[in-house]
């Protein structure tokens, strides 16, 4: 059974919106990395936050669910709202499902609570355990649509709004919803931030994947929502793939050899060869083993090569919205209404680490061959050894 892709919001570092979001995407605008204080003690760290407004909850949800997670995700609905009422007028509230993957959702408003009752002894009046709950964000989106479908988070560190679009695609076909709205949504927050920096991961600068000199990760913050139904449209979800290496708590196997099996997967899942694929957007983090063994998986997967890029040098790691945000960017590849259309550049040093296997990386002005069928892949991987790919292209 047959699954599309038929709309998509998306907010990042990037911007507000498709057409803002797709400007600076292929044009390679490295400059939404900024440097920002406050997050670590004594330390300005490079960060891909959204810097746009965000529009304020509904006033009967901003007592309970007001964080700003859900005002970044409330600004991706925002923009597909017209498709989602639409979609509740045609099914009916109870046939529309919610998967929303993330890994840090209200932590920082939390956080903050847990440092008031702290410092003074008491919660503070704003607090609320629920904006930590890794379910909330589906639950705000369903609260706020009146939907009665099956609604539920994911939470899988940085492949969490992959399998939230894997999930999606199991309900439809199951017959259990009509339409989903899947995707996920991540925003800065202190935790992960110290946490990366900990571990010695987090670069100073502009993150620079795949180099010799890189030097580990940039955090950012998005939210990319798509409504996934049966009907056809523009853009198909035609397989996907995940594995679970369980390596080591955040190191990847070395060989890339869970990365590959996810992959694999994908393509069988879509009865593809590899030599179908277009482009490939990689997980691409600029950590020194992430880079190492992604490099050694796509070698192995792609022996004729591939095209290929990380994006996180324009956006940040988006941590569990990342899988959704990057197979956003491959959306919008697929519908870029510039001829032909183009594929995000790999923004970086070029120099190339010579340990490493070659990779065909994009450069700016690249685009997708002129003539479909055009397909996509977009890989994920996560702290566990948790991988998942995903593939898209032009509807059949």
């Amino acid at each position: 059974m047959n699954t599309f892709l038929n709309a998509l919001g998306v907010v990042c570092a990037l911007g507000s919106d498709k057409a803002s979001v797709a400007k600076a995407l292929f044009a390679g605008e490295d400059a939404h990395i900024r440097h920002e204080s406050g997050w670590v003690p004594g330390r300005t760290v490079a960060l891909g936050a959204a810097h746009m407004p965000l529009p304020a909850l509904p006033e009967a949800l901003a007592a309970t669910r007001d964080n700003r997670n859900n005002r970044l995700l409330l600004a991706a609905a925002q923009e597909i709202e017209a498709d989602i009422r639409a979609a509740i007028a045609r099914y009916g509230s109870e046939r529309i499902g919610v998967i929303i993957g993330t890994s840090t959702t209200g932590i920082d408003e939390a956080t903050q609570g847990v440092a008031g009752y702290r410092r003074d002894g008491a919660w503070p009046e704003h607090y609320r355990y629920a904006h930590q709950e890794l379910g909330a964000p589906a639950e705000f989106l369903a609260e706020w649509l009146g939907l009665s479908g099956p609604c539920y988070g994911i939470s899988t560190a940085c492949t969490s709004s992959a399998r939230a679009l894997l999930s999606a695609r199991r309900l439809l076909r199951r017959g259990l919803c009509d339409a989903v709205l899947c995707g996920g949504a991540d925003t800065l927050c202190g935790l992960p931030i110290n946490g990366f920096h900990a571990l010695e991961a987090v670069d100073a600068q502009r993150c620079n994947p795949f180099s010799l000199q890189r030097q580990g990760i940039n955090i950012g913050e998005a939210a990319a929502l798509f409504l996934m139904t049966r009907e056809h449209g523009a853009v198909q979800l035609y397989g996907g793939g995940a594995s679970s290496d369980a390596h080591h708590m955040s190191s990847p196997e070395p060989n890339g050899l869970g990365a590959q099996a996810a992959m694999r997967a994908a393509l069988a899942d879509a009865a593809m060869d590899a030599a179908q694929i277009d482009y490939l957007n990689l997980h691409g983090t600029a950590t020194a083993q992430n880079d190492a063994m992604e490099s050694l998986a796509v070698a192995a997967v792609f022996p004729q090569g591939v095209a290929c890029s990380s994006t996180k040098s324009l956006t940040g790691h988006t941590l569990g919205a990342a899988g959704a945000l990057e197979a956003a960017f491959c959306w919008l590849s697929l519908t870029d209404t510039h001829q032909p259309r183009r594929l995000p550049p790999q923004v970086w040093d070029g120099q190339a680490d010579p340990a490493l296997p070659a990779l065909h990386f994009t450069s700016p002005g690249q685009h997708l061959p002129a003539h479909g069928p055009r397909y996509l892949m977009s890989n994920s991987f996560a702290f566990g050894g948790n991988n998942a790919s995903l593939i898209l292209g032009d509807a059949a």
